[in-house]
């Protein structure tokens, strides 16, 4: 191969761990004021009843699958 080949398949690589590294940064960032944001909400009054309530709709989205599996229909979402 040629040099100038060479260098251009190292400019390209190394450009290529530069956007890998931006790309694991922002992940990292966006993890962390995920965990962040998590945490604040769990401080906040009327967490407990808020997550009853979405493992209660979450539960019945569930059940309303399983009867779409057994019957083959689809309840059609009014709103």
């Amino acid at each position: 191969m040629k040099e100038s080949t060479l260098l251009e398949m190292k400019n390209k690589i190394d450009a290529q761990n530069r956007v890998l590294q931006q790309l694991i940064n922002e992940i990292m960032h966006l993890r962390e004021l995920g965990v962040g944001t998590l945490e604040t909400i769990k401080l906040m009054p009327d967490y407990e009843d808020a997550i009853n309530k979405l493992k209660t709709k979450m539960e019945e989205e569930v059940k309303e699958k399983q009867k779409v599996k057994e019957n083959g229909t689809i309840k059609q979402d009014s709103k």
